[in-house]
């Protein structure tokens, strides 16, 4: 793999809004991240078991508890389903790219980046940054508008792992491929018709751009794009779930760059 030259820009503020984290696990990862949540909603009748537990955890780390009904938390959830508990925090810490870069940079390593285009469904999201995670990936790349944010559902379908994998939001995904190719990375859209994954060269710094299962990379990205990987098919249906296709070719990627250690 070449190598592409550059220099790692100062990072900007963080951006971050208001979010709600329904359930159990959601909450409990929630509060062992670290991360400042603004205030908890719960079962007046906490009673024994897991609620328990999080009431005990919420008052280590002082988080206030409000005690309430449960069609006060039906009201709140939406139709998700809450297990009696909700917390209300920060969505996540966002990063930016630069951010991003910096951060492999300080731990020296290659970068190797996930990159999320319009990818609406919050499980998707979810899936995609647990394999993520699993894969070693450094960060995740999600745009302001057009997807899905970092809310609950998307750290249930994690299973946490958005908690422990930095994931900056950004106003312009082709700016931010820009940026990433300033500073040395190769880019990859994960696209049908490309030259297989599996031939391809993922051992340098690299992205992966996954797109929307019904549009797919836009076409201003897959420009931008240095390689198009794709995933031959051998069935009768042409396509895979866009968290499916992520996980095979970030662990293949994944596997290249860890051959040697």
């Amino acid at each position: 793999m070449q190598n592409r030259a550059g220099k790692y820009p100062k990072s900007d503020n963080n951006d971050a809004c208001d979010g709600l984290f329904i359930g159990r696990n959601a909450v409990a990862e929630l509060l062992k991240s670290g991360r400042n949540v603004d205030r908890i909603y719960m079962q007046k009748t906490v009673g024994e078991g897991p609620l328990t537990v999080i009431f005990a955890l919420a008052a280590k780390k002082n988080v206030p508890v409000v005690e309430t009904d449960l069609r006060k938390l039906d009201s709140l959830a939406g139709g998700g389903v809450h297990q009696g508990v909700i917390a209300v925090a920060a969505e996540t810490d966002y990063l930016t790219v630069e951010q991003l870069l910096e951060n492999c940079a300080q731990k020296g390593e290659k970068p190797f980046f996930l990159i999320c285009d319009s990818i609406n469904d919050p499980h998707n999201l979810g899936a995609l940054i647990r394999s993520a995670n699993c894969a070693g990936v450094n960060g995740v790349i999600i745009p302001k508008r057009r997807s899905a944010g970092v809310n609950g559902t998307v750290a249930k379908s994690s299973a946490g792992a958005v908690f422990a994998t930095p994931v900056a939001r950004v106003p312009n995904l082709v700016s931010a491929v820009k940026t990433l190719k300033e500073n040395g990375v190769w880019v990859w859209s994960v696209e049908a018709g490309g030259k297989p994954y599996y031939d391809q060269d993922f051992r340098g710094a690299a992205a992966l751009i996954l797109g929307s299962e019904g549009e797919g990379v836009s076409e201003l990205l897959k420009k931008e794009s240095d390689f198009i990987a794709g995933i031959p098919m051998f069935g009768s249906v042409n396509s895979l779930n866009v968290s499916v296709a992520g996980g095979i070719v970030m662990f293949e990627a994944a596997r290249q760059r860890n051959k040697e250690v």
